[in-house]
């Protein structure tokens, strides 16, 4: 599965939608386009970066989309090893 990777500036989530994020992280669920939130980092300042497994950048806009989370810039990312 592709992994992709986004930033956002400044992204303020309710404590409920962060616990399930991470619920699913932890779980390995996929939502209705395929995305799964692989990890998720955030710095002192409130930004954002997130690492999705999905089956494409298309997909990944549509999983934000339904969270109403504001569009980013969405990378296609590879590990070195």
């Amino acid at each position: 599965m592709p992994r992709f990777t986004d930033f956002r500036e400044d992204l303020k989530r309710p404590a409920e939608a962060i616990a399930q994020i991470r619920e699913d992280s932890a779980n390995g669920t996929a939502d209705e386009f395929g995305v799964r939130q692989a990890e998720r980092y955030r710095n002192a300042e409130g930004q954002v970066h997130c690492l999705l497994d999905g089956p494409g950048e298309d997909a990944i806009r549509k999983h934000h989309a339904t969270l109403g989370v504001p569009r980013g810039n969405v990378h296609r990312v590879d590990g070195l090893i």
